[in-house]
């Protein structure tokens, strides 16, 4: 089964987070839920805290399927840790799949990865990441996908479960939950 290390932040942007996870996990994806900082909670941008399954520190040296950045304001600290610049390009080097939601394609941009790519992100960082498609919910270029933000959150979780496992199970849990 496939696996997928989702990286928490405090500031993270809750809706981006929790629906793709939940959806992943719906479809029998194992998401593990790291901590950024030393400690096992965050806490998002509308306050509500997060229990993470581990800390990033823990889990860094494993490897995974996909890694997933969710946005919000806490994708600063994303950008500010050299752990998580990194996982991304060792992600990538190794031909793993990366989706960033919202604000956090910045740390693919950060890292290299957006350069000659199809993407998008929020409208609030259309000052650094000058091509967005600013028209498109998700974007899947290569191996890196791309999502808007919060309104595009389960679209997100969709693609992914297409990408991780098949397109009939992203089907199977989209139907399930009435999208």
């Amino acid at each position: 089964m496939a696996t997928v290390l989702a990286i928490l932040a405090d500031g993270f942007e809750e809706i981006e987070t929790v629906a793709p996870i939940d959806l992943l996990r719906r479809a029998g994806v194992t998401v593990t839920i790291a901590a950024l900082g030393d400690g096992i909670h965050a806490t998002g941008r509308c306050g509500m805290t997060m229990h993470a399954d581990t800390t990033l520190e823990a889990v860094r040296a494993h490897g995974f399927d996909c890694l997933f950045l969710p946005g919000g304001p806490g994708v600063k600290l994303l950008r500010a840790d050299p752990r998580v610049r990194d996982l991304v390009l060792h992600q990538h080097q190794a031909g793993g799949w990366i989706a960033a939601i919202c604000a956090a394609p910045t740390v693919l941009h950060d890292a290299g990865l957006l350069a000659g790519r199809r993407y998008t992100a929020h409208f609030s960082v259309a000052n650094e990441l000058t091509a967005i498609l600013t028209d498109e919910r998700c974007v899947v270029d290569g191996r890196i996908i791309t999502s808007r933000g919060a309104g595009t959150a389960v679209d997100l979780g969709a693609v992914l479960i297409e990408k991780l496992v098949s397109e009939p199970k992203a089907v199977e849990v989209l139907a399930s939950i009435c999208a």
